[in-house]
């Protein structure tokens, strides 16, 4: 029932959060992060990212490429495995100095109850008119990098957005990121531009005219044809790798998440812009055994006394790299307050596929 309960409400804020066109929150599904390393660091990737899932973070990165094909995958259940989090990508080496890749993102909660026709026209309860119904958020992201010069790459991605919420409405979307690495001696740094041109969502809604009645005598607006506006996000990022001994070594990630849209409730908050820093730390065995931590999400709260206080959250994430073609990857990590959202078990896979070569004559 709890879950029903949950499942209903998600329905609502779905629809009501359309009609408000509220920009901080447009395409959120977008900003929790994919791969279980980037997550176990507290989504401290932008500078460091160096594999497949370079295109969702940054583009740039997928010039690290070392084989000729790269493929990596996610699952991930967040609300007690109401809300399921699918992740699937592929990239493959165009030449020496450039790759290209492609990348699935679906967010969704599933089997929803749809009440709004259980009363028929005799005002009679009919269990049996209750149909279930998912609300999904779907990216598709087709992602572009090359080698300016030695130490300098640059990428971008073009997506397309689509969003759905049963057969009552769907929008389609379409964005452009952009994203820089730069070493220089020891350190490493990167840049991503999301949404850089902004990234406009255009809704359409099918409502019978019972969901219009439903929707007046609960005191809803009813969805009307709109579109929904994110804004551009930038973040920027600065990466060292210590050699700690010769089988040990530290790499330390600070990213910092620019936005434009007015105050938000991170650390560093003003109008109009505010400032989400996240840190993250990897030690690393023989390049083989990795062990992760870190932490984001810093916020000003009110506790049960009325007072303020700083809260911030913490994750972490371990990995292990077979022989260079099979990387497998856990973190314990959360998408909010812990006190509202339970912590989630997340596991990635990534493959390296080579081809092979023709014996010789």
């Amino acid at each position: 029932m709890t879950k029903k309960l949950f499942a209903t409400a998600c329905f609502l804020l779905v629809m009501s959060g359309v009609i408000a066109q509220a920009p901080k929150y447009s395409n959120e599904f977008l900003s929790i992060g994919i791969g279980a390393r980037a997550l176990g660091m507290s989504n401290s990737n932008v500078a460091i990212v160096d594999d497949v899932t370079a295109g969702y973070w940054n583009p740039a990165g997928l010039n690290h490429l070392k084989s000729n094909l790269q493929v990596g995958l996610m699952h991930s259940e967040y609300f007690a495995g109401i809300a399921k989090y699918d992740y699937g990508a592929i990239a493959a080496r165009i030449d020496e100095s450039s790759v290209a890749g492609f990348s699935f993102i679906r967010f969704g909660v599933d089997d929803i109850p749809n009440t709004t026709e259980l009363i028929d026209a005799e005002g009679n309860i009919d269990y049996d008119r209750i149909t279930t119904f998912s609300a999904a958020d779907y990216g598709f992201l087709f992602s572009y990098a090359r080698t300016i010069k030695e130490g300098f790459r640059v990428g971008a991605n073009a997506k397309i957005i689509h969003r759905k919420v049963g057969d009552f409405g769907k929008a389609w979307g379409f964005g452009l990121d952009v994203g820089a690495q730069y070493e220089v001696n020891n350190w490493v740094f990167g840049a991503m531009a999301r949404d850089v041109t902004s990234t406009f969502n255009a809704w359409s809604f099918n409502l019978t005219d019972r969901m219009k009645e439903v929707f007046t005598l609960t005191g809803n607006e009813i969805p009307k044809s709109s579109l929904e506006i994110t804004l551009p996000k930038l973040i920027l990022s600065g990466a060292r790798k210590f050699k700690l001994s010769e089988n040990f070594s530290l790499l330390s990630v600070l990213d910092m998440d620019m936005t434009f849209d007015g105050k938000r409730n991170v650390l560093i908050k003003s109008d109009p812009i505010s400032i989400d820093p996240h840190l993250g730390i990897e030690f690393s065995y023989k390049d083989f055994l990795f062990l992760r931590g870190g932490i984001g999400n810093i916020q000003n709260e009110t506790d049960m006394s009325g007072k303020k206080v700083k809260t911030f959250q913490p994750n972490m994430g371990v990995g292990i790299k077979i022989k260079d073609s099979v990387s497998i990857d856990y973190a314990l990590t959360d998408i909010g307050d812990n006190s509202i959202a339970l912590y989630s078990n997340i596991f990635s896979l990534k493959f390296n596929i080579n081809k092979k070569e023709k014996p010789a004559n």
